[in-house]
Parts: structure tokens; sequence; C-alpha cells
């Protein structure tokens, strides 16, 4: 690859979320904090959506990094199972060794006692389950009866549901209107503005240890924008494709041409009329 070229010790552009390139653009970290927000203020329900590559995999891998020993986290990625299956796999996350094998009741009565546990060790368990638009409606359902278990004082299950925009169609069909009703803080992830391109890809850079001088132009940059919409993944493939391009000229700067020449062999990019041609 182009790293001795660039002088850099790891690729700067994967695609994989990695908490190590953290780049705190804006609306990353108001999703953060409006998390941070609704946990502390003990929300049984809070949900975080955005289109694909907006970094939602991320956020939720930044929210279990920021919570102390206070709290006990279980990660689900995989949602699109039915109501059983997704219990047996909270119980795992939780480290009930004996749940196989139990119905739902007896199932559903494990948790609750496991979670009893912690309330009186003075934890607060917190469950964050990414792609959740993939989630059968008859499972939603589920979730919410089991967000019902609670002391007097506050739940002792909070549920953080990340997914694209298709998990807001679904929550707005009827028969999971109670569950949208549970959900009192919500946040949109967007894209990068125009002014924190440059920024997110000196970070990068930086993190990926290279200490040169810029190695995108002016032009690309904006080119890098129109062309990613500013949605990270899209900018770092179409960065690591331009760089790519110079590499193959021998050269040290990304210019307009080589985000051309990205976006072309690029599925997704956006198309900028005359930025093209």
């Amino acid at each position: 690859m182009y790293l001795k070229h660039f002088g850099l010790s790891e690729l700067p552009f994967g695609i994989t979320p990695d908490t190590s390139f953290t780049y705190s653009v804006q609306y990353h970290q108001e999703a953060l904090n409006t998390l941070l927000m609704a946990l502390s203020e003990g929300e049984g329900f809070v949900k975080i959506s955005g289109e694909v590559g907006t970094g939602k995999t991320l956020l939720c891998r930044r929210l279990l990094q920021t919570l102390d020993d206070g709290w006990v986290t279980a990660y689900l990625p995989n949602p699109n199972l039915d109501a059983d299956t997704l219990f047996l796999a909270l119980a795992e996350e939780l480290g009930i060794k004996d749940a196989a094998g139990l119905d739902q009741y007896h199932l559903v009565r494990r948790i609750n006692h496991t979670l009893l546990e912690h309330a009186r060790a003075k934890k607060r368990v917190v469950v964050c389950i990414d792609e959740a638009q993939a989630m059968p409606v008859a499972t939603l359902e589920a979730l919410r009866l089991l967000s019902n278990l609670e002391t007097e004082k506050r739940k002792l299950l909070q549920i953080v549901l990340f997914g694209q925009p298709e998990l807001d169609e679904k929550l707005h069909r009827p028969e999971v209107r109670q569950l949208l009703q549970r959900i009192a803080f919500h946040y949109r992830l967007g894209g990068l503005k125009k002014n924190e391109i440059g920024h997110y890809i000196a970070h990068r850079l930086r993190v990926a240890g290279y200490r040169g001088d810029g190695l995108f132009s002016r032009a690309a940059l904006r080119a890098l924008h129109r062309a990613s919409g500013g949605t990270p993944r899209l900018i770092n493939i179409l960065a690591h494709k331009s760089l790519l391009s110079v590499f193959g000229e021998g050269r040290q700067l990304a210019k307009l041409r080589h985000v051309r020449l990205a976006r072309k062999d690029t599925e997704g990019a956006c198309r900028a009329g005359w930025l093209w041609g």
C-alpha cells in the first residue's frame, strides 16, 4: 500500500469503526451528550438513528467506553431475532449461566433476578442494540415488556436503540405505538459540515502517523464533501482511493482529479454536476 510513501504507520481511512480515530464532530458530540443525559435521568428507551455510514456503531462504542464501573453494559449487534432468542442473548451478555433451555417466562424471571442483584449493588444496566431496524415487530414489543422491569424508584434496564431510518418507520406502526411513546430522547445523526471535513481528514492522518503538510488540496476537500454528502464512511472510502491514485503517480498531494477518479469508482457517491465533468 502507500504507507511508506506518505510516512504513515497505519491506514488512515479504514471503514471499520475504530475509536482511536474518533474525531468529535458537532453532531457526534451532541448525540453522545444526549445519550449520557438520557441515561443519567434513568430513561427506559433512547433512540439514535441515521443513514448508513454516519457513525452509529462508532457512537455506540464511544458510549460504552465512556460509562464508568457503576454501569453494567450489554451489546447486541445483530437483533434480527425472535423474542426468545433475543432474551437468551441478553441473558448471556449479563453473564447468566443457566439460561439455556428456559422458557420465556422463566428466562425473563432469571433476567429480572439478575437486574435486581445489580440494583442492590448500586449498579445500573444498559443494553445497546445496534442495527435495531432489523428487529421484527414482535421482538420490539417483547423488548417493551422487558423494559417494564423496575423498582419503585427507577428502571432496572435501560435500552438504547441504534438504527437506520427504517427503524423510525417501523416504530410508527400501530402495533408498536406504546414503545414509541416510551422513547423520551432521540437523536438523528447527520453528516460532516463543509468546514469540518478538513479537520476530520487532518485528524485521521495525524492519528495514522502523518507529520507532513496537508495531503489534500482545498479543491480536493471540497470535492470530498460534495461526493460524500458529508457521510464519514464515504469520506473514508473516497479519501483512501484518492491517496491510492496519488501514490500511483508518485506524487504527494491529492487534487480534484484524484477525487474525481475515486468518485467514479465508488457506488453511492454523489454526482455534483460540473464538478465531475
